[in-house]
């Protein structure tokens, strides 16, 4: 028959059973629900609790007896959902693959090792070219000087005559009434560029005539067959990027509206940039004459690829 008395109507010993026997139902829904997902077998026991309070004088509780050799259990690691998961066993390798792991090892450091000569190669090799181009760039070269005009002396002399008071024989025909024979009178032309100054990248250079690989060693080249300093035409002017100098590096760099000073002796010519464009090395159309005064300043890229051609172009101003 069930007890039907109060909670008031309890004694503390009751009350401290009747709390014991709910613990204990709550350890055994715990242990039903870790069984359900595979954590401990059926039968393993409860957790410990100290049930001597649960006993009655009458009835002692047992002794626990300690078993002759520990229970153990096969756990099962399983996912969220209950399944129990496959574990991967690692088989050992075997001789075929350990040797073929090394050779792929050593063939990597290899190729490693490889990678860093080139590098450093690359590097010494740009070195010695700009090195190259100091040495180049550093010879003296000749001081022009003026040519003795008619042959070292004053103009206006002349043969004396043969007899006294004859005419002279280059002056016979004059004074018989000859037209005298037309001169041709040189007319001052464009001079050839000298040096190069683009302030915005720091360039200061000289420039030579041609535009080959050996003129490009000592400085900017000036193709011949283009235009002057000043000139209706297309000035084409090249140089290195990344070799003898590096001098136009950093011509990726330039901006509309930056000048470029090209000088012709003393005398300099301002140029402002006007376009950039990067171009494939046969669209050789950027060297084509143009109708205005232009400058257009060439040189690979990109910075050590060089796969491609960069243009800027300028117009006198």
């Amino acid at each position: 028959m069930p007890d039907r008395r109060t909670v008031d109507d309890l004694s503390i010993e009751e009350l401290e059973q009747i709390l014991l026997v709910k613990r204990r139902e709550a350890r055994a829904e715990r242990a039903r629900r870790l069984h359900v997902i595979g954590r401990v077998p059926a039968d393993a026991p409860l957790l410990h609790e100290d049930l001597a309070a649960l006993a009655s004088p009458a009835q002692p509780l047992p002794e626990p007896m300690a078993p002759e050799h520990p229970r153990r259990y096969d756990l099962t690691p399983v996912d969220r959902r209950g399944h129990r998961k496959k574990t991967k066993q690692l088989m050992p390798q075997s001789r075929w693959q350990r040797v073929r792991d090394r050779a792929l090892l050593m063939l990597e450091v290899g190729a490693l090792l490889g990678l860093v000569a080139v590098v450093a190669a690359s590097i010494w090799n740009m070195q010695e070219l700009n090195a190259d181009y100091v040495v180049a760039s550093g010879v003296d070269l000749p001081t022009p000087t003026a040519t003795p005009l008619a042959g070292g002396i004053l103009p206006g002399g002349h043969t004396p005559p043969e007899e006294p008071g004859a005419v002279p024989a280059h002056l016979r025909g004059l004074v018989s009434g000859d037209v005298p024979p037309a001169v041709a009178i040189p007319t001052p032309g464009p001079e050839a560029p000298t040096r190069i100054v683009i302030p915005a990248i720091k360039v200061d250079a000289l420039i030579v005539p041609g535009d080959g690989p050996e003129q490009l060693k000592l400085g900017v080249g000036h193709a011949t067959y283009s235009a002057d300093p000043g000139e209706r035409g297309n000035m084409v002017l090249s140089a290195h990027n990344d070799i003898y100098g590096e001098i136009f590096r950093r011509l990726p760099d330039l901006e509309l509206g930056d000048e470029v000073i090209v000088y012709t002796g003393e005398r300099p010519y301002r140029y402002v940039v006007t376009a950039k464009q990067i171009i494939d090395e046969s669209q050789v159309e950027v060297l084509a004459p143009t109708t205005k005064p232009v400058t257009t300043l060439i040189s690979c890229y990109p910075y050590m690829v060089d796969t491609h051609r960069i243009a800027v172009i300028a117009e006198l101003k």
